[in-house]
């Protein structure tokens, strides 16, 4: 029997029962579930109420340690309201519930578009298709893309996160605390929902495979349903929701400028066969002229910088054209 000719996963999910060729990974690049590490604490919690009082100097500790270690933690009392919170899941889920021809009307093959609705990764390039739809939408400055009010909102309310997280980040390096904030010109900011539908043949495909970020930090919002795991110590290790938590993690830029010390790591999104999974990343970013390179601060006679300095449109240009190879996309930069 043909499978129907689906754009989207979403409706292609709902009509069949083994996962399509397009989307069946090499037997040497598959998720091996069974080999996943679950742990009570896979990553660190941070709690950030601390942050501007008396454990000020802990929290910072903590940060810096969760940098170099595992690039990847997870953030309590971080500020954005748990209301805000539940609002912005619940566009994300309305958004992919509705009609096939609503929903196409924002689809876009082209990675160029601010504002598109798409499936997989990179479908132009790719060759093995990633079990996945996303919208993506630019919201920095946010006049220049006025996205809904509840979208608008959530993003207001998480750039003043990520603009306090920087600032930790800065100081747990040695640097000034605006440091960071201040290398990346006008600033960028976007996001993405994403939409993992269940899959008849989870060990077959990926929701996304291994891959680092090519941006500053993202801040992930993700339902009740797992998926994220990260690779620590060579082995890949399940990162199980923690309501009322984002998950934070370092990106390529942030390993730049603290010139290797802190580490932007390989994770993954695995799907499963009973149940939807919705993330909600927010990937903040220099803006595409910003210059960015090792801090000065951070470089002397024994510690040479790691990387030249380029423009993040270059590195940008080169991630996407790379498409998620295992590879780091840093190794092309490095001097």
């Amino acid at each position: 029997m043909a499978v129907p000719s689906k754009i989207l996963l979403t409706d292609l999910a709902a009509e069949i029962d083994r996962v399509p060729p397009n989307y069946v990974r090499p037997v040497s690049d598959r998720p091996n579930l069974q080999e996943v590490v679950t742990l009570d604490a896979a990553i660190p919690v941070i709690d950030l109420q601390g942050l501007h009082g008396d454990n000020h100097s802990q929290v910072i500790q903590q940060i810096g340690q969760a940098c170099e270690e595992y690039g990847f933690f997870q953030i309590k009392n971080h500020g954005v309201a748990e209301e805000l919170v539940g609002r912005m899941m619940g566009v994300a889920r309305e958004f992919f519930k509705l009609p096939e021809e609503e929903r196409l009307k924002n689809y876009s093959d082209d990675p160029k578009r601010t504002t598109r609705l798409s499936t997989s990764f990179n479908v132009r390039t790719e060759k093995v298709s990633n079990w996945r739809d996303f919208l993506r939408l630019h919201c920095h400055p946010l006049e220049q893309y006025l996205p809904e009010e509840e979208v608008a909102e959530f993003c207001t309310s998480v750039r003043a996160l990520v603009l306090k997280l920087l600032e930790g980040i800065s100081e747990s390096l040695g640097l000034e605390r605006g440091s960071i904030a201040a290398s990346l010109g006008q600033h960028g900011q976007h996001m993405a929902l994403n939409y993992y539908p269940p899959c008849p043949q989870p060990e077959l495909t990926y929701g996304l495979p291994g891959h680092t970020d090519p941006n500053l930090i993202t801040i992930l919002l993700q339902d009740e349903v797992p998926g994220l795991q990260v690779l620590k110590d060579g082995k890949w290790v399940a990162v199980n929701p923690i309501p009322n938590t984002f998950i934070v993690n370092i990106g390529d830029q942030i390993q730049v400028i603290s010139n290797d010390k802190y580490k932007s790591i390989l994770h993954r999104a695995v799907v499963n066969c009973e149940k939807e999974r919705i993330s909600v990343p927010t990937f903040y970013c220099p803006s595409p002229d910003a210059v960015i390179g090792p801090a000065k601060e951070l470089i002397d006679d024994d510690n040479p910088a790691v990387y030249r300095n380029f423009t993040y449109q270059e590195y940008y240009d080169r991630f996407w054209d790379r498409g998620l190879a295992k590879e780091c996309c840093l190794d092309l930069f490095r001097t």
